[in-house]
């Protein structure tokens, strides 16, 4: 037994255990507006936060103090004083910043809130379909990824991808497969009115949403949703075919891309944008590889198991395994576009 090693374990776990803990702070921040309270205020007392938000004194003292230990926050002790960093802010609290990432929380709720779902699935091997989740999942996958949408999605990786965005200028049918609330389509649509676009999930309540956030976005004249399978979206001579980090959550990721490669005019692309991975499994021992693991263990692989073929490929699939289910789906043309810490941008063509 090498005690150093010992020591320096607990260590790591109970800072684990501290980070566990302080990210329902956090939730908690972002929900009640304490963040946002914050931005660009400069010092406050406990007093004074709680009396611009209404939240109860009490309640602050002990949520500033955990933040202040976390370095969510710093704290003078001469003043007792506490101030969110402008840097802070533009995670914590700005919606609008390209690093705004406190949504993110949510779906770590969900995986607490099926902890009991989870750990049953791994002892059965039954799959969790996406539905069966808790719908803090729904809700913090829509807004942790939409940031990475809005910040990336037609000003880097649409203009990487080989003659896309000209026609979406021009004017084309694009199907977004998988698309959930709708974050992507809507974030195309706006960037390019003269396309149609068509976004399609098996899950009825995302769809009710999507149809909501195009309504409110102003985008409904040329955004249509739809209840419908990978495997068999309705539609025909798309000249683009997304798949927004779905392809891996997917139980036939083969067949879906047959239908998308039956469905697309003959020099069309299939633009696929998956988690960041190596292909191998020691490039991804790190810490945006753990974030993605466990959302992997506890959302997308269950969800492919449950759907017909299972195939599992798991959030960090890599871009060669990608690049072997393009191949069998008969596509002859596929490369890395792009990509981001977080993001792999693929381009395949028939």
């Amino acid at each position: 037994m090498n005690e150093t090693k010992l020591h320096s374990f607990v260590g790591q776990v109970i800072a684990d255990m501290a980070a566990s803990m302080s990210g329902v702070m956090t939730n908690i921040g972002h929900k009640l507006g304490l963040y946002q309270a914050m931005a660009g205020a400069g010092p406050m007392t406990a007093m004074e936060l709680g009396l611009k938000t209404g939240v109860r004194q009490r309640y602050i003292l002990e949520w500033l103090n955990n933040q202040a230990a976390g370095g969510y926050v710093t704290y003078d002790a001469v003043n007792d004083t506490y101030e969110l960093p402008e840097e802070h802010a533009m995670v914590l609290a700005n919606p609008t910043s390209p690093v705004f990432m406190v949504p993110g929380f949510d779906v770590i709720s969900a995986i607490w809130l099926d902890e009991d779902k989870v750990a049953e699935a791994f002892r059965t091997g039954n799959g969790i379909g996406w539905h069966e989740h808790h719908p803090r999942l729904f809700c913090g996958t829509e807004a942790f990824f939409r940031t990475g949408y809005r910040t990336f999605l037609t000003t880097e990786w649409i203009p990487a991808l080989e003659g896309v965005e000209e026609k979406l200028k021009a004017g084309i049918k694009v199907a977004d497969v998988g698309c959930g609330h709708g974050a992507s389509t809507i974030i195309m649509a706006q960037m390019y009115p003269n396309s149609t676009f068509w976004g399609f999930d098996y899950h009825a309540g995302s769809i009710e949403v999507a149809r909501q956030r195009a309504e409110e976005a102003g985008v409904a004249d040329r955004v249509k949703f739809t209840v419908a399978h990978a495997h068999n979206f309705p539609g025909s001579e798309y000249a683009l075919v997304c798949f927004m980090d779905c392809l891996h959550d997917m139980g036939d990721p083969v067949g879906a891309l047959k239908h998308a490669k039956e469905v697309l005019v003959d020099d069309g692309t299939v633009l696929l944008v998956e988690p960041f991975a190596g292909n191998d499994i020691a490039e991804n021992l790190n810490p945006v590889g753990r974030l993605f693991y466990a959302a992997s263990s506890a959302f997308c692989t269950p969800n492919s198991l449950s759907q017909e073929v299972g195939l599992g490929l798991g959030a960090q699939a890599g871009e060669k395994r990608l690049g072997q289910v393009m191949v069998q789906a008969g596509f002859s043309q596929f490369r890395r576009a792009t990509q981001t810490p977080f993001n792999l941008i693929l381009e395949a063509r028939i």
